[in-house]
């Protein structure tokens, strides 16, 4: 599975981004998509997960503000962020989870910069 993660930038405190995750595989047969946030230095952190029956959840940080959704005709996930605070600058990566036979395959995407500025 490829992922080709796009739609990072700089952006003030207040402001909206979306982020968009292109899959290479039929969306439908992706057990789990995700985005994560990391910051030199610290461990990356899951920001919010769709599953391939369309449930939705969210890191706390970010509940209210961002939405994790997919467009299947174009096997792509987004990630709309809103109300975007300097806390949530990061680069961000695409995941994707994938059960085959039984056997959990894990899927990374190259990271995106968001930058928020105060």
């Amino acid at each position: 599975v490829q992922l080709q993660a796009s739609g990072g930038g700089l952006v003030q405190a207040g402001g909206s981004l979306r982020l968009s995750c292109a899959t290479s595989r039929n969306i439908f047969s992706i057990n789990a998509m995700s985005w994560y946030r990391q910051t030199p230095g610290k461990q990356r952190e899951l920001v919010a997960t769709i599953t391939s029956s369309g449930s939705a959840n969210y890191a706390h940080s970010v509940k209210e503000r961002f939405t994790i959704s997919r467009e299947t005709a174009k096997n792509t996930v987004y990630l709309q962020m809103n109300s975007l605070e300097p806390e949530d600058t990061a680069v961000y990566y695409c995941y994707a989870l994938v059960f085959v036979s039984g056997m959990s395959r894990s899927y990374w995407g190259q990271g995106t910069q968001v930058t928020v500025s105060s």
